[in-house]
């Protein structure tokens, strides 16, 4: 039933953070019109934590050595927060060139897999040939 997530990262500067993660991260994308990339992501996982407060979102990006990361974004002059160690990994904010602040950090807790038991039937539908039309890079998006 569900086939993925869209995330919204809104921006001061957009075109500067589509940048970073297209050049920097080196994230695959495609153009879906006038310069409007969409970002592809490594497996996401989701998770609901009780609040009394306002209910709000927080996305985080994951990787496998925080301090690597951390080198990585400061030979690109991307300043990031100091590791902090927490009680479900290994935490830096990264700065974007936009401005924000983006959560990343190294997990200590188990991950959980995806597995999509609905692709063969949709393989022979025709509906995964007709998605993957839909998103060839250079070509202009559905609306």
């Amino acid at each position: 039933m569900i086939t993925g997530s869209h995330v919204i990262v809104y921006s001061r500067n957009a075109e500067a953070d589509r940048a970073f993660l297209r050049d920097i991260l080196e994230l695959p994308h495609v153009d879906v019109g006038s310069g409007w990339l969409i970002f592809a992501l490594p497996p996401s996982e989701v998770a609901f934590h009780p609040t009394d407060g306002a209910e709000t979102q927080e996305f985080y990006l994951m990787c496998a050595d925080i301090n690597a990361f951390v080198q990585s974004m400061r030979a690109h002059s991307l300043a990031c927060s100091p590791v902090r160690d927490v009680r479900w990994g290994l935490l830096t904010h990264l700065t974007l060139p936009g401005g924000g602040k983006l959560g990343v950090y190294q997990p200590r807790h188990a991950r959980p897999t995806f597995t999509d038991d609905t692709s063969a039937q949709r393989k022979r539908s025709g509906k995964a040939r007709r998605v993957a039309r839909a998103i060839t890079p250079g070509r202009p998006a559905r609306r």
